[in-house]
């Protein structure tokens, strides 16, 4: 096991990751901001969805993912229909044009991150991929985590400023 100072350093680590993603957010297109960028993500990795999908997996409450749809829907990169299961619901659809805005923004992220790690190994890169996964995998589902009003009082927990889509 890992010694103390190992952990604290590697907190401090993952607390500089906010700063890749601010350079990652600087690429996006002017009228794709990070949450729109998120919901074209999702519905490309995932398929047709219920906002309530969605907002689970953005970690997000109804309210704000329902301004981050109809940012998409009003540039016409998603479409809005019918739940045949339940009349009252909306299922989410990526159009063309919006499978090309999330082609667009792959290609953003993908220079950037080519540019960036230039100097690093294609080894270097395949196990920074690996532990990063190792280590969602240990945290599971993020989503499952207690809230801090959730845990006793005795407890602590970290105050969750930020949220990434799975």
């Amino acid at each position: 096991m890992a010694a103390r100072a190992q952990y604290e350093e590697l907190a401090r680590q993952l607390s500089a990751i906010g700063a890749v993603k601010r350079d990652l957010g600087r690429i996006l297109p002017p009228d794709c901001p990070g949450g729109s960028a998120a919901v074209l993500t999702l519905l490309g990795r995932h398929g047709d969805m219920r906002m309530s999908k969605l907002a689970e997996l953005l970690s997000v409450d109804m309210s704000v993912t329902s301004r981050h749809v109809a940012h998409v829907a009003d540039r016409g990169w998603i479409e809005r229909f019918p739940d045949p299961a339940d009349k009252r619901s909306r299922i989410l659809r990526l159009t063309d044009p919006g499978c090309a805005q999330l082609d667009e923004l792959s290609r953003r992220v993908t220079e950037l991150l080519a540019e960036r790690l230039s100097d690093w190994s294609d080894e270097d890169v395949a196990l920074l991929i690996q532990l990063m996964a190792r280590l969602r995998e240990s945290f599971g589902d993020c989503r499952s985590t207690p809230r801090p009003e959730q845990v006793a009082p005795a407890e602590s927990v970290a105050d969750q400023t930020t949220r990434t889509p799975a």
